[in-house]
């Protein structure tokens, strides 16, 4: 007989006897011990990179404190020659004048050059508006020069300068054959400050830029501009026919100048000597107003001189102006109606012509009767000097002058 097969286990059946049942108690569990460091990891972390970092501090300064000692004591550094010092913009500014300042820096070391100071030094030459200086290693300096442009000369005392348009002063470059074609300020000093001249300078721009407005280039006829009266400037104006004197206020310089040009021809055929017109006031033209009284001013030395035609003065400019003796009753000014001017030609010649006649006839006897009484034979080849006319605009004549009257005898 076949055995029977042995029935299969029930899995319930198969305990894990190694297994315990979990206690419905919590116990203790065995703690294991560590050994631990005296510092925080975090504070150990830091110190790491702090060490780390004044490691390289310190290698950094001894590499910088070398770099430094070698870039002292290195001959690469050193300034050999004038070679090693480049200067650009130099025109009117001589590279002699630039190595007087820069020269004792020659053999130095290139660091220690105190560039701040030399830029100092160098914009205090007169024809030094600003200027820059840069080292390049190893051993090279380079200078920027910008100069200041000069706008007319200027008579200060016994020389002629040049002026800028900010009132700064330098004298004419020496050793070079450019020449300057500008008018000769008067009325500067020395001694006055730079703000004083920097004034007058702005009324002289004014006036040149209204002259040399539209193209005119009236400046050109300038010799001479007095700025000693800011309300009263006055130019020396010369033409093939002479210099006149002209006074033109303190505004509308171009129109007042127009008028001058326009009748200064007319003036001269009516008058016999032209040496000043005051047109400052409206409706009235002063002519030779200057006479008596104008200021007389000191020659210039030779040298001086020589100087100041080689830098371009006109030789006008350089001429001792001396007003013609006249008597009280022959200095009076001649006033000419501006309105009158437009009118044509052979009326206004026909008046000055009569009038001047009579004029000058009583001046010669004026002259001759103060020559008698002073026991001196009067002496009638000598013109007479200039004598006052004044020709009112009269509303009568619709605009037409009326007869010179000499001052005195108005009514």
């Amino acid at each position: 007989m076949d055995e029977p097969a042995p029935e299969p286990l029930d899995d319930a059946r198969l305990l894990d006897l190694d297994v315990e049942e979990e206690s419905p108690f919590l116990r203790g569990q065995k703690r294991v011990s560590v050994r631990r460091g005296s510092l925080p990891k975090k504070t150990a972390t830091r110190l790491s990179w702090m060490a780390l970092g004044l490691g390289l501090l310190a290698i950094c300064g001894i590499a910088a404190t070398a770099l430094y000692q070698y870039g002292e004591h290195s001959w690469r550094f050193r300034i050999n020659s004038s070679d090693d010092i480049e200067i650009i913009g130099l025109g009117d500014v001589t590279r002699a004048q630039v190595m007087e300042v820069m020269g004792e820096d020659i053999g130095r070391n290139i660091f220690f050059v105190p560039l701040g100071q030399r830029q100092r030094q160098l914009e205090q030459i007169p024809w030094v508006e600003s200027a820059s200086v840069m080292r390049f290693v190893p051993n090279r300096l380079q200078i920027e020069i910008h100069e200041r442009t000069p706008v007319a000369f200027a008579r200060i005392g016994s020389r002629i300068a040049l002026i800028d348009a900010g009132g700064t002063l330098m004298e004419p470059p020496l050793g070079r054959k450019k020449k300057f074609s500008f008018p000769v300020i008067l009325g500067m000093s020395l001694s006055e400050p730079q703000s004083t001249r920097a004034a007058r300078m702005r009324i002289y721009n004014q006036l040149v830029s209204e002259l040399d407005s539209g193209g005119a280039r009236y400046s050109q006829n300038l010799d001479e501009v007095d700025l000693s009266d800011s309300d009263d400037v006055k130019v020396l104006a010369s033409d093939p026919g002479g210099e006149v004197l002209v006074h033109l206020g303190s505004a509308d310089f171009l129109d007042r100048f127009k008028t001058y040009v326009s009748h200064v021809q007319e003036w001269r055929q009516q008058f016999s000597r032209l040496n000043s017109v005051d047109l400052r006031y409206e409706h009235q033209i002063i002519v030779n107003p200057d006479l008596q009284g104008a200021a007389k001013q000191s020659p210039l030395p030779p040298s001086a001189a020589r100087a100041a035609m080689a830098a371009g003065v006109k030789p006008a400019a350089l001429t001792t102006h001396e007003p013609p003796a006249t008597s009280s009753a022959a200095s009076s000014a001649k006033s000419v109606a501006k309105r009158g001017m437009a009118r044509k030609k052979s009326s206004r010649v026909h008046h000055g012509k009569s009038t001047l006649k009579k004029v000058n006839a009583q001046a010669k006897t004026t002259v001759g009767a103060t020559r008698a009484q002073a026991g001196s034979a009067p002496d009638m080849s000598t013109p007479a000097p200039s004598t006052t006319l004044t020709a009112p605009v009269s509303a009568g004549t619709g605009g037409k002058p009326s007869p010179g009257i000499p001052k005195g005898q108005q009514q």
